[in-house]
């Protein structure tokens, strides 16, 4: 055991709890570590790093059906044969059984819901991928036998939730929905007054109680047990609550994910951590910590509306300006960038980086566009825009004012370009790689703003318009990983290599990927409008060119001398990525244009 680990671990603990109960504690996470060795898919663990290879998809566990078939199996199968070797992180989605939310209201966090399968399907998986697990710790189902026992006042259980008396003054407490912050169970004498951060069938877990702590820290070792190689801690800015403050991002919430990693580190070394904070940036990157204390994974939640903003108004400027500023604080952490997930598109990261009226403008874009808006209720009492319920494909596009399919397609691949040319390791939703429009019948049917962007899917009926080769699914899917593959072909793109923008006019963003001299650098040009662009490229001032001093464009395949790019034409909506010719990956050549 890592003394010093341990030492800062037990200082932890002093801060969170009593003196009495903190050395006790201290104590009772040696155990635990002590009884877990270190492990990973293989016999010794792997460590932690990053490539230009790691790619996420993010996909619920029955996104794919097929009868007679455990959706979990249906999935491996799908991806294993059409995604692995480009594809490398599987985020899947709760697996859990639950009962409600998609998943996110947990009954049970170690079983796995046997309508979707077993955790040997989970193996499955770790055959071809990282497997990336949802640790839903912020709440519990009011469903789980965790909340039955905390209502019948069994030991610990009856800790393990956060029962509020009288009528103290919350108004201060920020959340992120509009619904009541306490939801009451029971009748008479037993009836309980619980906090509810997310709704009437989550309960919040009670932080405060070192038992939850302890509990929680031996579900991540359970779950990284089960081959898990990234744990998603979900929620984690809401975890600890006191009564008088916001209830959010407070400095024993970083307490608590500063145990849970010293416990990682320890007993789990291969095993990353991520932070799900959907917060205003600078709230969000604090939770990278001191660099090798908290999450080795921050969520880079201000990227989904600062890509809706640039290519609303083909201004690359803001961009620019914001990803300059884009500091992880180590080499051991770094952003996972993403531009749709399962829930809407979150405006709250951007809120300390765009301007009021910016936002008000995204907003109305999703409605006109057919998408929906999530409010949450603010400390004053107002209702403020909290996300944009729409497929990400709908917001960029707009067929209602005759736009053709060609140039929205080339759009939304040129926005998913610049996800996949940034520091840090992108993460694509399923919707977005497959190219799915809005369910918005299934919004109706659930009576949820977020189903728009969850609909699951008949195997057969889902590959037949796959398959269809004209058909907006296949162009999407294929644009896509081109682009995937031009990018893990290349060690310009490893998630810690530098990065600085250039400025080839506000309808550029281009950005420097790699370490000067190296020969391993990236030149990225992305055209965010609709406009032939004519520009002038001194390549050389980038990259560093030797021999016949020429360029690849690694995205086409296309070689270009010098001399061709003192006036190259960027058609709209186009990518182009050059590298030093000598350095080009070696299949960029037979790579079709």
């Amino acid at each position: 055991m890592d003394n010093r680990t341990a030492d800062r671990r037990t200082a932890l603990l002093k801060e969170l709890f009593d003196e009495r109960q903190s050395a006790q504690w201290a104590q009772k996470f040696k155990g635990l570590i002590e009884s877990h060795q270190p492990h990973s898919p293989s016999s010794e663990p792997i460590g932690r790093s990053f490539s230009s290879r790691d790619v996420v998809l993010i996909v619920y566990p029955d996104q794919l059906r097929e009868h007679g078939k455990l959706p979990l199996r249906v999935l491996s199968d799908f991806c294993s044969e059409h995604l692995a070797g480009w594809i490398t992180w599987m985020h899947l989605l709760p697996f859990f059984p639950s009962s409600s939310d998609d998943g996110f209201s947990i009954t049970n966090y170690r079983a796995v819901d046997p309508d979707l399968g077993c955790w040997d399907d989970l193996t499955r998986f770790r055959k071809s991928f990282r497997l990336m697990v949802d640790a839903v710790i912020n709440h519990v189902s009011v469903q789980s036998d965790w909340f039955r026992k905390f209502r019948d006042g069994e030991d610990p259980f009856r800790r393990y939730f956060i029962e509020v008396e009288g009528t103290p003054d919350l108004s201060g407490v920020v959340r992120p929905r509009s619904s009541p912050l306490l939801h009451t169970y029971g009748s008479g004498p037993k009836a309980k007054t619980v906090w509810t951060t997310f709704g009437d069938d989550q309960a919040d877990l009670n932080f405060r109680q070192p038992d939850v702590l302890y509990e929680i820290a031996d579900l991540l070792l359970f779950y990284a047990s089960r081959g898990a190689s990234v744990l998603r801690l979900d929620a984690a800015a809401y975890l600890w609550k006191e009564i008088g403050t916001p209830c959010v991002n407070l400095p024993q919430t970083h307490r608590l994910v500063q145990v849970l990693r010293s416990v990682l580190d320890e007993a789990a070394p291969d095993v990353f951590l991520a932070a799900e904070t959907n917060v205003p940036h600078a709230e969000n990157i604090a939770y990278f910590g001191g660099g090798s204390d908290e999450a080795h994974l921050v969520y880079n939640f201000a990227l989904p509306p600062m890509i809706l903003h640039t290519f609303r108004t083909g201004d690359s400027r803001p961009l620019s300006r914001w990803i300059d500023g884009l500091r992880p604080p180590s080499e051991k952490t770094t952003f996972l960038n993403f531009l749709a997930s399962h829930d809407g598109i979150g405006l709250n990261g951007a809120s300390d980086i765009l301007r009021e009226s910016d936002i008000q403008t995204l907003v109305q874009t999703a409605v006109d566009r057919g998408g929906r808006v999530s409010f949450r209720q603010t400390p004053d009492g107002n209702q403020q825009p909290y996300e944009l319920n729409i497929n990400f494909f709908d917001m960029l596009s707009a067929p209602a004012d005759g736009e053709p399919l060609d140039l929205s397609v080339r759009r939304f691949l040129s926005a998913h370009g610049i996800l996949l040319s940034l520091a840090g390791i992108p993460a694509i939703y399923f919707h977005s790689l497959f190219g799915s429009r809005g369910w918005r019948q299934g919004v109706d049917q659930t009576g949820s703003r977020r189903a728009i962007n969850r609909q699951k899917f008949e195997l057969s009926e889902f590959v037949r318009e796959w398959r269809e080769p004209s058909g907006l699914r296949r162009r999407i899917f294929e644009g896509m990983k081109n682009l995937i593959r031009a990018r893990t072909d290349s060690r310009a793109f490893n998630p810690q290599t530098p990065q600085w923008t250039l400025d080839f006019g506000h309808g550029v963003f281009s950005i420097v990927r790699g370490r000067p001299g190296t020969g391993a650098e990236m030149l990225c040009l992305h055209n965010v409008t609709d406009q032939t662009l004519d520009l002038r490229i001194n390549a050389g001032e980038y990259l560093s060119l030797a021999g016949d001093r020429t360029v690849t464009e690694i995205v086409s395949g296309r070689r270009y001398g010098l001399q061709s790019l003192n006036a190259f034409r960027l058609e709209p909506y186009q990518v182009c990525w050059f590298a030093p010719a000598e350095k080009a990956p070696g299949d960029a050549m037979s790579r079709p244009a």
